[in-house]
């Protein structure tokens, strides 16, 4: 049988998809320990035990300004940072892009203020959030959605704009107006896409989350990482980047449930 006919099932899949993770990690003991033998106080590849002390020094040592537990503060303030701009982008997505996809002449007058605004580097905005915005909140809200929220518009429009036509005249022949078939048409139609939207953009999110922490914050994953590079500590930076890498994973598995469970004609499902 050809490759590009074979399927494997989900235990397959679960076995096919732990083998690069083992092949990493034994690659990444093997070094480690190398670098050990020849020198016990590298710093530079951390042994298990190593990462283990220091994460559990992070995961019960209270900060001496605030009182707070450092690991449960940094990813309950990185997280809600991260969940507003996802939140903020999500809607804009679904409002614009329906909008833009829908009607020929908003998406003419319009498209191309958000494809310029969706070809800006976000971090190229970053020192102008700051100026404008101050150095909170608001401003490391406001580079998540800048740097999400355009792609986001233009997949949701770009889908929008390519539903059947028959499927909209059949609307209009029973008698929908614009409004009507952006919300008994479009919307249904654009819900699956805005989810899978939001997955992919689930990794830029982190990377100018972590962007905005590192450069004005006082708090936050990204804001730990960067504070402790200066002594090294790759012993704290390898589980936080473990960890942030488990976060991501676990939002990406409950957006993909979500929307084979509401929207399974989407995925395939026969009913």
């Amino acid at each position: 049988m050809r490759w590009v006919n074979r399927e494997p099932d989900r235990k397959q899949r679960l076995a096919l998809g732990a083998v690069p993770i083992l092949l990493l990690v034994i690659v990444y003991l093997f070094a480690a320990y190398s670098r050990h033998a020849v020198n016990p106080a590298d710093k530079i590849l951390p042994l298990p035990s190593g990462m283990a002390t220091a994460l559990w020094a992070q995961m019960t040592k209270a900060d001496v300004l605030s009182g707070t537990v450092v690991f449960w503060a940094d990813t309950l303030a990185s997280l809600q940072r991260l969940c507003l701009g996802l939140a903020i982008a999500t809607l804009m997505a679904l409002l614009v892009g329906l909008v833009l996809g829908a009607l020929p002449p908003v998406r003419a007058t319009f498209g191309p203020l958000v494809t310029g605004i969706a070809v800006i580097p976000p971090i190229a905005l970053l020192p102008i959030l700051f100026v404008a915005l101050g150095l909170g909140e608001t401003a490391k809200v406001a580079l998540i959605v800048i740097g999400i929220a355009p792609v986001m518009i233009r997949d949701v429009a770009g889908h929008v704009g390519t539903l059947p036509r028959e499927m909209l005249a059949k609307a209009q022949t029973l008698g929908a107006g614009s409004w009507q078939i952006l919300i008994r048409v479009a919307l249904p139609q654009a819900m699956p896409r805005l989810i899978l939207a939001l997955r992919l953009a689930l990794g830029p999110a982190w990377v100018f989350l972590i962007s905005a922490e590192a450069i004005a914050s006082d708090v936050g994953l990204g804001y730990r990482i960067f504070l402790v590079r200066r002594y090294l500590a790759m012993d704290v930076i390898i589980p936080y980047v473990a960890w942030i890498a488990l976060l991501a994973i676990a939002m990406d598995w409950g957006l993909r449930t979500l929307s084979q469970k509401a929207f399974p004609w989407a995925h395939g499902a026969s009913h």
